[in-house]
């Protein structure tokens, strides 16, 4: 395989996206980790979603047909 005289370019060129392709994959995935922890603690206070509301938080003209 020949690349002919840009070589160093191209190789270099890939070589910087792999970096930063697996930089971002790391990032996510350190920061996918921090938020669960944070996430865990919480639960663990006994903060809970909002989306685990009873429906108090509802309109009372959403539930009529």
């Amino acid at each position: 395989m020949d690349l002919g005289p840009h070589a160093a370019f191209i190789v270099g060129a890939y070589a910087v996206a792999v970096l930063i392709v697996a930089s971002m994959i790391a990032w996510v995935w350190i920061d996918h980790r921090r938020q669960a922890k944070i996430l865990a603690d919480l639960e663990a206070r006994g903060v809970t979603r909002r989306s685990g509301r009873s429906d108090e938080g509802k309109r009372s003209d959403e539930s009529k047909p």
